[in-house]
Order: C-alpha cells, then sequence, then structure tokens
C-alpha cells in the first residue's frame, strides 16, 4: 500500500503539470465550494467544541441543584404530616 506522503507528492506533481488554465480553474472551485460551505455551516447554527463542553457543565450543576430541592422539598413535604388531609371515612 503506498505511503500517503506519495499519495501527497503525486497530486502535488500531477497539479504542478497542470497547464496555468487548469489551475486557475481548480483554485476557483475550491474558493467557491469553501464559500459555499462556510455559508452552509453558518446556516445550521452549528457550536464549537468548547461551547458545547461549557454548556454541558452547566446543564450537569443544573440538573444536580435540581435534584438536591427535589429532595429537599420532598424532605419538607414529608415534615409537613398533621397538614396533610386525611381521607373521609364513607360512612352507609
Amino acid at each position: 500500500m503506498l505511503d500517503p506522503k506519495q499519495f501527497d507528492e503525486m497530486a502535488r506533481r500531477f497539479s504542478e503539470s497542470l497547464p496555468s488554465g487548469v489551475r486557475d480553474f481548480q483554485q476557483e472551485v475550491e474558493k467557491n465550494a469553501r464559500v459555499a460551505l462556510q455559508s452552509a455551516f453558518s446556516r445550521m447554527e452549528l457550536v464549537t467544541r468548547e461551547e458545547f463542553d461549557a454548556q454541558a457543565k452547566v446543564l450537569a450543576r443544573t440538573r444536580e441543584r435540581l435534584e438536591a430541592l427535589e429532595a429537599r422539598v420532598a424532605e419538607l413535604e414529608g415534615g409537613a404530616g398533621p397538614e396533610q388531609t386525611a381521607p373521609e371515612s364513607g360512612g352507609d
């Protein structure tokens, strides 16, 4: 199997052997493709890995706080005992 460096070298030699008009066309196609991809990515509203990781940490902290608050509410509700209404006894 060929080494990737050999492929790069062959591609470089091939592009150097092309007439200048073809090279200019290649550069124009690459430029247009780059612009099109950048436009498509900007419409996708992608975020960077750093932004994603930061938001994941915020979400984890928020979940921990929510669980702690839920436990606290459950504890307070459990201590309320007498304030809870007892079911009425149904007589015939």
